[in-house]
């Protein structure tokens, strides 16, 4: 654990994130100071008591970088070429990672994304519950250092997340399914709806609550997207595609009257829609579990990974004997009914795993 004297983090990026960042923390007893490219904005978050006074200080421990994701690796280079301090965590919350993290091999940088937002914009919607129960993805590599790890995701279990470890690249293409594309086909879905009210008013008042679900997140801050989009284009276009064939099979069942295979095809999605994960981690029912680490470098990649892979949520995560440099122990505190899975495939990458009881 971190220190109580010891918990100063500074926010880059004082909008919705950086700005519900700041909030979560400051909840839970730590010092936080921000900055942002509006002077104004700083003035006015102080003021209303979501940032302290000051700035990055050689005893801050973390800084969270908030900007658009164009500007991370220039922000994040800056910062780490101006500290000191080996204990510092430099993290990020961009929406896609592959060209961040390949540019820093700086063992104090550890590249994040908060799967969380809202269609409200600036730090004046920002709100400490923000992360409760949302997903927070971490993309750790060979240059990552255990403690760095380790530390990160205590910090981000305190305001509630549920950490999952991925490689950089799976993430950008996960990322374009899950978040990016939807993104787009909202905001398509929601032109076409206002173009064609142009001729036929009562359309939107016609708007039931699936077309407002399907639309919500279209009414999100604009400005972020572009450099997320364009960042991660080969993904974003590579399911744009995909996309577009489903869509062509669909419209040709429909236009041809094949009423078996559009039942198919609803009846997949309703199923596949019921089976997404949503059951909670039981701080009460949790197993431990001894992962002997040697002194490769990834070790706690893989291990991390593997986790996520499986769906297996890490609760808790530490070090018992420290893995730089020496063969070492993590302890992981994991769901106890999918704590079989996570051992097996341990063992089967050539991990020594211990339960405890």
């Amino acid at each position: 654990m971190i220190s109580p004297n010891s918990r100063h983090a500074h926010v880059i990026g004082v909008g919705l994130i950086g700005g519900s960042i700041a909030l979560a923390l400051r909840a839970r007893g730590w010092r936080v100071t921000g900055e942002d490219r509006n002077e104004s904005v700083v003035t006015e978050a102080r003021s209303a008591g979501l940032l302290d006074e000051g700035g990055l200080e050689v005893a801050t421990v973390l800084v969270v970088i908030a900007t658009p994701a164009g500007t991370v690796l220039e922000v994040a280079r800056e910062v780490l070429a101006g500290a000191s301090s080996p204990e510092l965590i430099v993290t990020d919350v961009a929406g896609v990672k592959g060209a961040i993290v390949g540019g820093l091999e700086d063992p104090r940088f550890l590249g994040g994304h908060p799967m969380a937002g809202s269609e409200q914009r600036g730090w004046r919607a920002a709100r400490a519950d923000m992360f409760r129960g949302c997903t927070w993805v971490l993309t750790p590599t060979d240059h990552t250092r255990p403690a760095t790890y380790t530390r990160l995701h205590g910090i981000l279990r305190e305001l509630g997340a549920n950490v999952v470890a991925i490689a950089a690249g799976d993430h950008d293409r996960l990322v374009a399914l899950a978040s990016h594309v939807p993104h787009l086909l909202a905001g398509a879905l929601m032109n076409e709806a206002a173009e064609a009210a142009e001729q036929d008013a009562v359309l939107l008042q016609l708007a039931a609550g699936g077309f407002r679900d399907m639309t919500r997140i279209a009414a999100g801050d604009p400005s972020i997207w572009p450099d997320v989009l364009i960042e991660n284009r080969e993904a974003v276009v590579a399911t744009l595609d995909s996309l577009e064939e489903r869509l062509r099979r669909l419209r040709d069942a429909i236009s041809t009257s094949q009423r078996a295979a559009i039942a198919d095809t609803l009846h997949d999605a309703s199923h596949a829609r019921r089976m997404l994960p949503g059951r909670a981690l039981n701080a009460e029912n949790l197993t431990y579990l001894r992962v002997g680490v040697s002194d490769q470098p990834g070790e706690l990649a893989r291990v991390t990974r593997a986790a996520s892979e499986l769906l297996v949520n890490i609760y808790d995560i530490e070090i018992a004997h420290g893995i730089e440099g020496v063969s070492g122990t993590l302890l992981l505190a994991v769901d106890a009914e999918q704590a079989h899975r996570l051992i097996e495939e341990l063992v089967s990458q050539g991990f020594v795993v211990a339960e405890e009881t």
